[in-house]
């Protein structure tokens, strides 16, 4: 509208005259055939918006009434001499003067309208917006007012759509938009603090109602929401269980103390001790606690700060007491009440019981008074030294400790220490007495003291400086064990050598070299040759096969090197069971099967032994049948292998 009305006095002079002006006699007058003209903003326009008739004599010139550098007469037409823009001006002026001999003839006004187009995107003004959301805020209330929430658009006219994104998951289920054009915050749904404390959206403001409509243009901003919490639950006492996330059975405790005792320490509670906290955790106030109810007689006292519950005298008799103990906030704005339950119950006076008869701890040698013993078990551990009062653990606290019958240590609490220097290495040993000072019972059990002169290894771990050993003499210990197991393998391979040798020549491949002299007799080896004499193998035929006769023995004379001593006599007596026996040796024969030793009745302490090597061509056979027939041919009197011969030795 504001641009339109300066194009009134224009046309009002035009409907006054009847004609527009330049109408009149243009031989004596400048006109131009428009006046009024629209181009849209951001439009670069090069050809001249009108022709300009200037009269012979006259000269035409922009007047001071002109948008400044809007325009350019350039000869006898007028240029647009800037590309509009709606926001910077949406309307455009050009004075135009015509004059003559620097007398004003005519004064003419031309006028641009400049028409809005969509070229502008909205603007938040925050990128990142963060809200305190308080936990007891009511559903459908308004969180963040529209004001703060609406983005500015330089676009005359445009209408804004806002759409709200979650980056939280579920958050959507607790904020909304009050309308696609009014962004208002709003509250859905009821908040938890401990279910979801921070939730987080996107904010987009799009000024088209679709995005798929040209030109379109889109702004995003976040928001931060923080949820507070309130304190909407009282103390619960643990431990509680939840029966939804805002309401938590609590717990009640039970206990016992006996009769005609008041004992000295806290009672011990099932199912533990008294212990309350704020149920909104996020506010955390401290609990202050008290006995409301039930004390008779101010029996029991109660910590304020810590809940402790403890006996300011004795119950003279059994009872039931039924104790209500108040939990409530420092800020005095809630408050629980629990029920603990104590039996009074009478004692029977046993005595306490140490869990084992004896135990064992270390000390290094020399150490000082006030050293602390170790434990044996656990080298890093103190030795601790606990008796029990099976009836009422609560009495465990009443039991103390002393050492009867050792000057070198004391008991402190529970810990074993060392009274003097100790200057012998040895085992001491020392009984501990155990005391209930409620109940006067007493037991004892005795304690190994081992004063070694060096600090036993701790289990536990520990700088590299507490080790027993270092690095070098760990390095000497492994020198020496390496060289201990090259001995080792070294004598291992002279065993396999000097037991296997021989057969690990006969599977070689290779011909059998001589023995040494003096390991076989050399009578059977004439020539240093093998004497590989085929021996039959053994049939079935039920009569015993003979055996060979040996040959005459020669006269007694100093034997040769090379020579045997002739078999006893009664090698010669034939194939008689009573003559000869023989008995299987474990040592193998290289070609398979075992050695024999013969026996005779005559044989004195002086006889020789005779190994005869005579393999046979049929090894397996021969050998295997020898040695597995030996026992059944000498039930039967005789057999083929019964008389010497063959890989036999004689004795």
């Amino acid at each position: 509208m504001g641009s339109w009305a300066l194009l009134w006095p224009p046309l009002l002079l035009t409907g006054l005259l009847g004609r527009p002006p330049g109408t009149m006699a243009q031989a004596q007058y400048c006109s131009v055939s428009k006046t009024i003209f629209e181009v849209e903003e951001n439009t670069n326009v090069t050809k001249p918006l009108v022709d300009i008739h200037v009269p012979e004599g006259q000269e035409v010139t922009l007047g001071p009434l002109s948008t400044p550098f809007a325009f350019r007469i350039q000869g006898n037409q007028l240029f647009l001499n800037v590309t509009p823009d709606y926001e910077e001006n949406s309307l455009l002026e050009a004075q135009l003067l015509c004059q003559s001999g620097g007398t004003l003839v005519t004064q003419l006004r031309v006028f641009v309208s400049v028409l809005d187009v969509n070229d502008n995107a909205p603007i938040f003004p925050f990128t990142t917006k963060e809200i305190r959301v308080e936990e007891d805020t009511k559903v459908n209330s308004t969180v963040i007012p529209e004001t703060q929430l609406q983005a500015e658009d330089l676009d005359k006219g445009d209408t804004l759509f806002y759409t709200l994104q979650e980056v939280t998951a579920g958050a959507s289920d607790y904020f909304s938009l009050v309308s696609v054009n009014h962004p208002a915050l709003r509250l859905d749904q009821r908040l938890d603090f401990y279910e979801r404390p921070n939730m987080a959206f996107r904010l987009l403001a799009r000024d088209t109602p679709e995005e798929n409509v040209e030109p379109s243009h889109t702004a995003t901003a976040t928001l931060v929401l923080s949820v507070v919490p309130a304190d909407l639950r009282p103390p619960w006492f643990l431990p509680c269980t939840f029966s939804d996330g805002y309401v938590c059975i609590q717990a009640q405790y039970h206990g016992a103390v006996p009769t005609g005792h008041t004992l000295p320490s806290p009672l011990v509670l099932r199912p533990g001790p008294i212990y309350a906290e704020d149920g909104d955790r996020g506010i955390n106030q401290p609990i202050i606690y008290s006995i409301f109810s039930g004390n008779v007689n101010g029996i029991f006292v109660i910590h304020p700060d810590s809940g402790n519950l403890t006996m300011a005298r004795s119950v003279p008799s059994p009872m039931t007491l039924r104790l209500l103990v108040k939990g409530q906030q420092a800020d005095l704005a809630r408050y629980s009440v629990t029920q603990v339950t104590v039996e009074a119950v009478a004692a029977a006076g046993s005595p306490p019981r140490f869990p084992q008869s004896l135990y064992r701890g270390t000390v290094v040698l020399g150490a000082g008074a006030g050293v602390v013993v170790k434990d044996a078990a656990a080298p890093s551990q103190p030795l601790r030294i606990q008796a029990q009062d099976l009836e009422f653990s609560d009495l465990n606290s009443a039991i103390t400790y002393r050492i009867t019958n050792h000057s070198h240590f004391r008991m402190e609490g529970e810990v074993v220490l060392t009274t003097t220097t100790l200057a012998q290495a040895g085992a001491f040993y020392a009984e501990v007495e155990a005391n209930n000072t409620v109940t006067s019972g007493t037991a004892t059990t005795v304690i190994e003291i081992q004063v070694s002169e060096q600090e036993p290894p701790s289990t536990g771990g520990g700088p590299l400086e507490d080790r027993r050993f270092s690095v070098v003499d760990m390095a000497a210990l492994g020198g020496v064990l390496g060289a201990l197991l090259l001995l080792a393998l070294l004598g291992l391979a002279v065993l396999v050598h000097k037991h296997y040798g021989p057969r690990l020549k006969c599977c070689s491949g290779k011909a059998s070299e001589p023995e040494p002299e003096g390991f076989d007799n050399q009578t059977f080896l004439p020539d240093h040759k093998d004497n590989w004499a085929p021996v039959p193998s053994p049939t079935h035929d039920p009569k015993p096969a003979e055996a060979p006769m040996p040959a005459e023995p020669a006269p007694p004379g100093p034997a040769s090197p090379g020579g045997a001593p002739e078999p006893p006599a009664a090698a010669r007596a034939g194939g008689s069971p009573t003559a000869v026996r023989s008995i299987l040796t474990k040592e193998r024969r290289p070609e398979g099967g075992y050695k024999a030793v013969w026996f005779g009745e005559d044989i004195g302490a002086e006889a020789d032994v005779v190994v005869l090597n005579a393999p046979t061509l049929d090894v397996d056979g021969a050998s295997d049948s020898g040695s597995g027939d030996e026992g059944e041919g000498a039930g039967r009197g005789g057999g083929p292998h019964d008389a010497p011969g063959g890989d036999d030795s004689y004795i």
